[in-house]
């Protein structure tokens, strides 16, 4: 017989992105479009180092995250993130909420505005593409390794 295992719930309300360094540029479910934000990692969390017969584990000790998020343009908040690109680019410690409460909040540090896309003006697309860049801390245990 198979165990019932409940499913859980998410919440889009839940989903936001918070800028440590600028709580102006704050993102929240109601600013965002249909597919609100996503992050994901780039880069291996363990290098395979080749040797003569087989490979070492080389832990890294970060990967690179990249967030994406629909801010909808008709809200000044996607003027603020236009207004920010063009006085500085680099905005520190970014930190994303996901849609599930059993699901850690996850921070990019040393981020970065890595793309804007406007969107066509055409008046049915109402997103401005944001994508921010930054570090995810990875392998913490190294740093007790000495």
């Amino acid at each position: 017989m198979a165990t019932w295992v409940p499913q859980g719930v998410l919440n889009r309300l839940r989903c936001n992105i918070v800028v440590s360094n600028n709580l102006a540029l704050n993102i929240t479910a109601p600013y965002m479009g249909k597919n609100l934000a996503r992050i994901a990692f780039s880069g291996k969390f363990v290098t395979k180092e080749p040797t003569a017969t087989g490979y070492v584990n080389s832990p890294e000790p970060y990967v690179m995250a990249s967030i994406s998020v629909e801010l909808l343009r008709p809200q000044v908040l996607s003027a603020a993130w236009i207004a920010q690109a063009q006085l500085y680019g680099d905005i520190g410690p970014v930190t994303i909420y996901s849609d599930a409460s059993t699901f850690p909040a996850l921070t990019a540090y040393e981020t970065s505005i890595g793309d804007i896309d406007p969107g066509a003006f055409n008046g049915m697309d109402p997103v401005v593409r944001l994508t921010l860049e930054g570090k995810f801390p990875a392998n913490s245990q190294l740093w007790n390794m000495a």
